[in-house]
């Protein structure tokens, strides 16, 4: 039990450095977000959808995206950007900060017990379950590449 606590501990400061990071970025840039170097590397589909749901929801969203993958840079930039009152970011970047950590501490150190025992005991399995893992990442990152590009070619046919 030790072991989750520290690596929740050590995960929630880093969730809160990086998502409070998020939303000063977010803040300074204020209007000029959709122009900004950061908001390249979002897609304007994520930046729509986080948008209109923190317009509508608020701090909510901000504590719920920590369970998502992806959207909670969204949503974190775009509340600084959109000047939610820190009265209101605060709460929900505690509370959906202690989530993620908690989640990723709990599941992280459960899945290297898990490959720790797996190794010990049958090497080979361990490798290709670690092969497969591998395999499963780049395949999903090659897709949503993909996805992006076929994205902007037809965002670019229609402006054509």
């Amino acid at each position: 039990m030790d072991k989750v606590a520290l690596t929740a501990a050590g995960l929630y400061v880093i969730v809160l450095l990086r998502a409070g990071g998020t939303f000063a970025v977010g803040w300074l840039a204020g209007a000029g977000v959709r122009r900004s170097r950061f908001a390249e590397r979002i897609s304007p589909a994520k930046f729509e959808r986080a948008e209109r749901a923190i317009q509508r929801w608020g701090a909510p969203v901000v504590a719920l995206s920590f369970l998502t993958v992806g959207f909670q840079t969204a949503a974190n930039f775009l509340a600084g950007s959109m000047r939610m009152p820190l009265l209101r970011y605060l709460p929900a970047l505690f509370v959906g900060g202690a989530g993620w950590a908690l989640v990723y501490a709990t599941a992280g150190i459960g899945a290297l017990e898990m490959l720790a025992r797996l190794f010990a005991e049958q090497t080979a399995l361990g490798v290709a379950a670690v092969a497969a893992l591998l395999l499963a990442v780049c395949g999903v990152v090659v897709y949503r590449r993909r996805q992006a590009a076929l994205v902007m070619r037809d965002t670019a046919a229609d402006e054509s």
